[in-house]
């Protein structure tokens, strides 16, 4: 394997011996950082790719062997060699124990130095190769639990999926029921934070007087009935990622910590004064609007700085072609846990679904499906299982207004048939060119207006031979 390039920290506080070390491995072809205590390290370790560190046991800031703790419990992938003073072999025994790949006696180890850090390098490399492949077959199973093949869908995969790789702090915008919580899930199970925690907060369903206290824990006595000390949603999901749904339901106080917690990444618990660090990504998300002309109480600063990166999820209604595959889903799902063998889907059961508007979205349409499964006698869905609201919809009032514009748009300044067939074939391809007409073209345009599926109005296009 080659080990070239690859880059190596050395953390010793003796400046000659250091360059010495730096020189050494320098020759071999690795690429050499250094840094004089451990806070100098951490920075390195922050901003570079690191296969290996070399770290003496006496440092001026941190002990040795603390700081090879440190690097093992944050970057696990990072091998580590420990300088020991000679004949201090109880350092370097304790050094493997927690995780380091070897120790060298200094200046007796010198000449031994290149093998060591080529054999620790080759394991790193190893590792990290092994990791990247487990990293893209969980990123990609993780995505593929979201059904849906439409234009806005692809759209919102292509988004989550660049962002994942990162620690970018995201805000997901859409209705109840779009499945924000999933996505939410997904982003985690491809990010490099997927071996940690996801923590999932209901911002509603927590009162006001208790958020502070179920985000950031409290200490014993900070409050009555604080009987002992509790961790908080924050430090449970320390090295992983919390979700921060509903978020428009925070308090105005706890907006202000929270955005303190973000900025300064560390936290104090209820009735506590010592600072508690935290190392953990935020997604957040919102079925409303939390910034508009008449103002809000949600802080700018905060919103601002959780909206880094935003993702619309699409109503369902905008993603009508997504419907057979979400609903055959479901369909598997319920027979499987109901105990009922695989049923057929009746096209009558489809077209009012695929008419209705789903206030509900995705949730609304797996409750629909749960229902008809439980009422299904046979072996088939018909409509009849469906309830009466998908049956014979009214319209939201939300988008009332624009239904009707758009039907007086349809019939409005349409002048009468002037054909002489008034057999309904003919009327029905007289009124589709002349709503394509009306939008100039437009295909997808027209079969919203005409309340029908894209590839039905090609269909019928092919059998009119319109070109």
């Amino acid at each position: 394997m080659d080990t070239n390039g690859k880059t190596i920290l050395i953390v010793e506080d003796e400046e000659n011996l250091r360059s010495l070390l730096s020189k050494i491995l320098s020759l071999e072809g690795f690429r050499v950082l250094q840094a004089g205590d451990v806070a100098a390290a951490k920075d390195c370790l922050e901003r570079e790719t690191v296969y290996l560190v070399v770290t003496d046991v006496m440092l001026p800031d941190q002990n040795g062997i603390e700081f090879t703790r440190f690097v093992k419990r944050q970057y696990p992938l990072t091998e580590v060699i420990v300088l020991t003073a000679f004949g201090n072999i109880k350092d370097g025994v304790k050094a493997i124990k927690i995780g380091a790949f070897d120790y060298l006696t200094k200046g007796d180890g010198d000449d031994k130095l290149p093998f060591v850090a080529t054999k620790a390098i080759e394991k790193a490399a190893l590792h990290r190769k092994l990791y990247e492949v487990d990293f893209k077959q969980d990123a990609r199973s993780s995505f593929s639990k979201i059904i849906g093949d439409s234009r806005p869908v692809q759209r919102m995969k292509d988004l989550a999926s660049k962002v994942a790789v990162t620690d970018t702090t995201v805000l997901l915008l859409g209705e109840t029921g779009t499945g924000k919580e999933l996505l939410a899930e997904a982003i985690h199970l491809s990010s490099r934070r997927r071996k940690g925690p996801f923590v999932t907060i209901n911002c509603a369903a927590i009162p006001q007087d208790l958020q502070e206290s179920e985000l950031f824990g409290h200490k014993k006595g900070a409050f009555t009935g604080a009987s002992t000390d509790k961790k908080g949603y924050f430090e449970v999901a320390d090295r992983g990622t919390i979700f921060l749904d509903e978020l428009g339901e925070m308090s105005a106080e706890l907006q202000a910590k929270l955005l303190r917690a973000i900025e300064n990444k560390v936290f104090n618990r209820v009735g506590d004064t010592t600072p508690i660090p935290v190392d953990i990504r935020i997604i957040a998300a919102t079925n409303r609007e939390l910034l508009n002309e008449n103002g809000s109480e949600f802080r700018r600063d905060l919103y601002y700085r959780l909206s880094t990166f935003t993702i619309d999820l699409p109503p369902l209604r905008q993603r009508p072609d997504d419907i057979d595959a979400i609903t055959l889903h479901f369909l598997k799902t319920y027979t499987e846990s109901l105990g009922k063998s695989m049923m057929e889907i009746d096209p009558d059961f489809m077209r009012p679904l695929k008419r209705y508007q789903f206030p509900g979205n995705i949730r609304e349409l797996k409750n629909i499906i749960e229902r008809a499964v439980i009422l299904a006698e046979g072996n088939k869905l018909g409509s009849e299982t469906l309830p009466a609201e998908v049956l014979k919809p009214s319209i939201p009032a939300q988008y009332r207004s624009t239904v009707q514009a758009e039907k007086i748009s349809l019939t409005d300044n349409l002048p009468p048939y002037e054909s002489d067939q008034i057999d309904l074939k003919s009327i029905e391809q007289e009124h589709i060119l002349k709503v394509l007409n009306m939008v100039n073209g437009n295909k997808s345009e027209a079969a919203k207006r005409l309340d029908i599926g894209l590839a039905t109005l090609y269909r019928k296009l092919k059998e009119y031979e319109v070109s």
